[in-house]
């Protein structure tokens, strides 16, 4: 299914600003769907000059209601229309006014009532509304109901005068309240007419304890919050509504502990002051819940933070005991697993200031990698670079990649170059959305004759077989290198990454 935007650029020769406006619309919609009890669908002409005897319309969008059903069960959005099948579309155009059909239509055995609201935009009509209200179940009229469709034709009629949406209050409108979510309506002097059953809940849990109509909603609502700064910001929210001006979602917290999200609408029909829409929720346990994660985030890190100390102890402790022994063999054992410790904790420093549990792999080999190369360097010559980038991996996947890496630059460097000769390894990383694969290279004296993988019995190649198969679920394979009169090793890595990331 195409997009808003390459329907309407597929199908009329819209400027970028019209097309946003059209975007701006298609993204308060639900608002006017739910208030409407109806759906909406956006209709743009597909022929330049639409004329009352001829032309199409196209169908780019199509918005259902969450308060009552549906007149189009199926999906409308690429549907055509001529001006004989759909007359009021064109007469919106031409008349710029909001057309209803004067009798039901029926559409596939739904009794439908159709209206057509032309959406103006810098003094033009760009596209029509088309507000189809299913009328196979019939609605008692109530004070909700008055309420919302009264708010919907008034937000209908300033789509007709071009200014809603305005273009200032667009940012935060798929975080705003919604209708079911709490509606109170205002009128022209901030006294509140109708308040829907959720949003006197939610200034219950603010701490008003009597009925909304009839107060000032403005200085109550400064009363009940917390914070003075909170208070004046969301009351000048409101007022700011009353005059015109357009509002954002705001959010505060009230003395009683409740946390509300607040919406201020400005309702002006043919430009003339008809009060304010103000949306409403409580999101007390919402916030709560992202308290805990917040904590639980917390709790993760610092026991990242300890386990790092813990390994760093532990490799100060194993340093500490290779300078007290005499065996050349047991020292250089000790300096290896000090290296291997120290590798692991470099992991949980990273993830200890991980806000998702996800290490930057270049950054930390940039610190590994200098280290495997100081138990053999002292002797050799060798150096070590990398190309390709290795990019960001879970945490799960982390620690035992940086071992293996490790180990095998740590081994090329150690067997690869013998009596202090010079040299290089380099590391090359390709990545792509399922894997990761990496070629470890050294020109060095290359592998032994009759060596075999699977049958090395040196303790990093026995701690890389067992990493590789049982926590990466990878591949590794060695192979001998002849590039002309030059010898080496070249070991390949590849990881699947599609599962894990």
């Amino acid at each position: 299914m195409s997009t808003l935007s390459d329907l309407l650029a597929e199908n009329t020769g819209l400027p970028g600003e019209a097309v946003d406006h059209l975007q701006a619309v298609v993204a308060e919609w639900q608002l006017l769907a739910d208030l409407s009890f109806a759906d909406f669908l956006l209709w743009v002409p597909v022929s330049k000059e639409l004329t009352a005897q001829g032309g199409d319309f196209v169908c780019v969008a199509q918005a259902r209601p969450t308060t009552g059903p549906t007149a189009h069960p199926e999906d409308v959005v690429g549907t055509r229309f001529t001006v004989e099948e759909h007359p009021q579309l064109a007469r919106a155009m031409r008349e710029v006014r909001i057309c209803r059909e004067e009798d039901p239509h029926w559409y596939r055995d739904l009794p439908m009532r159709r209206e057509a609201v032309p959406v103006s935009f810098g003094g033009k009509v760009i596209a029509v509304l088309s507000r189809e209200t299913n009328l196979a179940a019939p609605r008692v009229p109530s004070p909700l109901e008055v309420a919302y469709l009264g708010s919907a034709g008034d937000l209908c009629q300033m789509i007709a005068d071009g200014t809603f949406p305005s273009p200032d209050s667009q940012s935060d409108v798929h975080t705003s309240p919604r209708v079911g979510d709490g509606l109170i309506r205002l009128d022209a002097q901030g006294n509140v007419v109708f308040a829907s059953p959720n949003g006197l809940s939610a200034y219950h849990r603010m701490g008003h304890e009597s009925d909304l109509v009839g107060t000032r909603l403005a200085p109550l609502t400064r009363s009940l919050i917390r914070d003075p700064f909170d208070a004046t910001e969301v009351a000048h929210r409101i007022l700011d509504a009353l005059d015109g001006k357009p509002g954002s979602r705001t959010e505060a917290d009230s003395r009683r502990g409740a946390v509300v999200l607040f919406r201020a609408l400005p309702l002006r029909p043919h430009g003339q002051p008809a009060g304010a829409l103000v949306l409403v929720r409580d999101v007390t346990e919402v916030k709560r819940r992202d308290r805990a994660l917040l904590s639980k985030d917390a709790t993760i890190r610092e026991i990242h933070h300890r386990v790092k100390n813990n390994l760093q102890t532990v490799a100060a402790l194993l340093r500490l005991q290779s300078r007290r022994t005499n065996s050349e063999e047991a020292r250089l054992a000790l300096t290896e697993s000090v290296r291997r410790v120290s590798s692991i904790a470099m992991v949980h420093e990273a993830l200890s200031v991980s806000v998702d549990e996800r290490v930057d792999l270049d950054q930390l080999l940039d610190k590994v990698l200098p280290m495997v190369g100081e138990v053999a360097t002292a002797e050799s010559r060798v150096s070590i670079k990398r190309t390709g980038s290795f990019g960001v991996v879970v945490a799960e996947i982390a620690t035992p990649l940086v071992m293996v890496l490790a180990e095998l630059v740590q081994n090329a460097v150690e067997h690869a170059f013998p009596d202090g000769r010079p040299g290089r390894v380099e590391i090359a990383v390709s990545r792509s959305a399922r894997w990761l694969d990496v070629l470890i290279r050294d020109n060095g004296r290359g592998l032994p004759s009759g060596f075999s993988l699977e049958r090395a019995d040196g303790l990093g190649l026995q701690i890389v077989r067992t990493l590789i198969e049982s926590e990466l679920r990878g591949s590794l394979s060695l192979k001998r290198l002849r590039e002309g009169d030059n010898r080496g090793t070249e070991a390949a890595l590849r990881i699947p990454l599609s599962r894990r990331l």
